[in-house]
């Protein structure tokens, strides 16, 4: 039994889904296929979670527009005239979230957040499953949000193994059904509220149902050959990585790889599961996997570009040393508002941080750290991580930069550039 896991990018358009059956229809054996919402779908769903935040009508009219229209292209595309009950569902879906999102919002945004961009997975999976159907691949479609179970952390839900596990071993019989298609990225509550799992969750997904079923394999399909060195359109003269260990894996992913979500690993670790990465594409191709590896590997450079980061430092107001009660309190902040820190430095009386801007909360987050210490930030940084580097690997890459931050341990440099 196998999982497969298809991205956005996958099933953008017709062709793309035509080429995911495709792919499903040259495996003979048990499948459990995770589907991440179509294309551009999550970031559209994003900005409509933003206009119904602030009350802007007319956004919130235009983005549900543009995702009716995008689902309705594809399904006009795909189905030819035999899509009367898609596009149905599809068009009631819809008209729920429109009535939905006709009442003032919350006060909670990350729970509205969930609320609203999870449709975009039960949007993509209805359609992709329809479609294998029609065409004679036979599959289950599984609402996730009734087997995955997590706590109330909205958009990064932590989940409740024992009880996950057991709801989907109730629902998932492959004497019965050799296919079955599902969601990433979402799950629900004990009182059934959807949760999301962090943002391109797909993947973790995969490795959940991977442990929970005993898979012999997950494999990811990406619009790349496999596992690369660097981003391939953000770098020039990329490799591929052909093996990693899971620890390898984990410390990219940490650093802010994309190719796999950071919390991927555990689950996969835990039963001894290879995560193979191959491309959509060039299915043929053998691509990356990532498995067990007890031996020392020999790896090329390999750079982690993450960008628009703010460095924010703090010092005491009188000008004493910087403390432990005093780190403490500014982490008890940061837990608070779940800020994300990327880098930590100190000194005798600066304490400095690289983080990832939130969309809510960052000026009320500075207007608390002022009525305690003095505080200073840039905006607009890269932070750029360079496992296994040499020193003329450092040297071309900071070229002409103005570094603010830098830190090297055996296997990684880390510098914070603009």
């Amino acid at each position: 039994m196998r999982v497969y896991k298809f991205g956005g990018a996958s099933v953008k358009d017709a062709a793309g889904v035509r080429n995911v059956a495709k792919i499903i229809s040259s495996y003979s054996g048990k499948l459990v296929v995770v589907i991440s919402a179509m294309g551009k779908t999550t970031n559209a769903l994003e900005e409509l979670a933003h206009f119904y935040f602030i009350e802007d009508k007319e956004g919130v009219r235009t983005k549900i527009d543009l995702v009716r229209k995008s689902h309705g292209t594809l399904i006009e595309t795909l189905f030819q005239g035999h899509s009367l009950v898609i596009d149905l569902e599809i068009s009631m879906m819809l008209d729920n979230l429109a009535l939905r999102l006709s009442a003032p919002p919350s006060l909670d945004y990350d729970f509205e957040y969930d609320q609203i961009v999870s449709l975009g997975e039960i949007l993509s999976t209805k359609i992709v499953s329809a479609y294998l159907n029609l065409i004679g691949i036979k599959n289950a479609w599984l609402d996730i949000r009734q087997v995955i179970r997590t706590d109330s952390t909205w958009r990064e839900a932590n989940v409740k193994w024992a009880i996950s596990s057991e709801l989907l071993k109730k629902q998932v019989d492959f004497n019965q059904q050799r296919i079955y298609l599902t969601q990433g990225f979402i799950g629900s509550t004990l009182s059934a509220q959807t949760t999301t799992l962090g943002r391109e969750g797909s993947d973790y997904t995969a490795a959940i149902l991977a442990n929970m079923l005993d898979a012999e394999s997950v494999t990811v399909w990406k619009d790349v050959p496999g596992i690369m060195n660097a981003d391939p359109n953000r770098f020039e003269q990329t490799q591929k990585l052909e093996t990693l260990s899971y620890r390898e894996a984990a410390e990219m992913t940490y650093y802010g790889a994309k190719v796999i979500h950071p919390k991927t690993m555990k689950p996969l670790v835990e039963k001894n599961i290879p995560l193979y990465v191959k491309s959509f594409l060039a299915p043929e191709l053998e691509g990356s996997v990532i498995c067990k590896i007890d031996h020392v590997m020999n790896y090329v450079p390999v750079f982690i570009s993450k960008e628009n980061l703010v460095l924010v430092t703090i010092s005491p107001l009188d000008f004493s040393f910087i403390a432990e009660d005093s780190i403490s309190d500014f982490y008890r902040l940061l837990s608070t508002t779940r800020i994300k820190v990327d880098l930590v430095q100190q000194s005798a009386m600066n304490f400095s941080v690289a983080l990832e801007r939130p969309e809510n909360g960052f000026d009320d987050f500075i207007t608390q750290l002022k009525e305690r210490f003095v505080v200073r930030y840039n905006e607009g940084l890269e932070l750029l991580t360079i496992r296994y580097y040499t020193d003329e690997v450092i040297a071309s890459m900071t070229k002409d930069r103005v570094v603010y931050v830098s830190q090297r341990t055996r296997t990684a440099a880390r510098f914070l550039m603009r």
